[in-house]
């Protein structure tokens, strides 16, 4: 076995937690990946069969994942929040992205996991590896823009197929980040379900805010009683 295949053979088969010490000092706490076999087996084979042509396609599938993408759209999101006033949008929009984002780079370090570091001309990736920074980013945005969208459309055909645009928008993302080695399968897997959970917690804690802000008042009226009928038998 090559060194470069040991090291991802090593590196899918542990999550090595280890927020303060150095991963040489020994002092870890290691816990075993149920998905090592097809972690080492999908980043070997796209190690072999990559070309030049193909890393280029993954490029342009990996960028509405990357941290310049993302920060145009929210941008132009938050410029669009705050022209329409819509302050429950803005703060949820703040919260469930960029906060979200932030956790997943504090998760890496605290799991301190290598990427698989494969020995191609193609791959040149620093930091760690679980989760995917570019999966659970693209998750989030699209995620929390669905929200957003959904409720204001009528027809559940459109509804159907902005939900399967969003999900296959991530999926293309997660994919090149496996395909291109700077993850493994588990990496992305997890970045979606983080992703996912993170919006479901952000949702559930901004609800009252958005009622507070949102919710129409109320204004009691009273209503007119209805006249007693006067019966044939009343009126002798």
């Amino acid at each position: 076995m090559t060194k470069p295949e040991l090291h991802i053979l090593l590196s899918s088969r542990f999550f090595v937690f280890n927020a303060s010490l150095p991963p040489q000092s020994g002092a870890t706490l290691a816990m075993v990946n149920p998905l090592a076999g097809a972690d080492h087996q999908i980043a070997g084979w796209f190690h072999v069969h990559l070309s030049q042509a193909f890393v280029n396609l993954l490029r342009v599938f990996s960028e509405p994942g990357s941290a310049q993408w993302i920060g145009v759209v929210l941008f132009l999101a938050v410029v669009f929040f705050v022209w329409k006033r819509a302050w429950p949008a803005l703060v949820t929009m703040i919260v469930a992205v960029p906060g979200g984002m932030l956790l997943n780079e504090v998760l890496k370090l605290a799991v301190h996991r290598h990427r698989p570091f494969l020995d191609g001309w193609f791959v040149d990736w620093s930091g760690y590896s679980f989760a995917s920074g570019h999966t659970i980013g693209a998750t989030l945005l699209y995620g929390q823009l669905l929200l957003f969208l959904l409720p204001l459309m009528k027809s559940k055909r459109r509804q159907r197929l902005t939900i399967l645009s969003a999900a296959m928008l991530v999926m293309l993302v997660g994919f090149s980040r496996i395909a291109l080695g700077a993850h493994y399968l588990s990496d992305v897997i997890a970045a979606i379900f983080l992703g996912v959970l993170w919006l479901m917690i952000c949702t559930l804690l901004l609800k009252p805010m958005r009622r507070r802000v949102v919710a129409p008042v109320a204004i009691a009226v009273e209503e007119p009683q209805p006249a007693i009928a006067v019966t044939a038998e009343a009126s002798r």
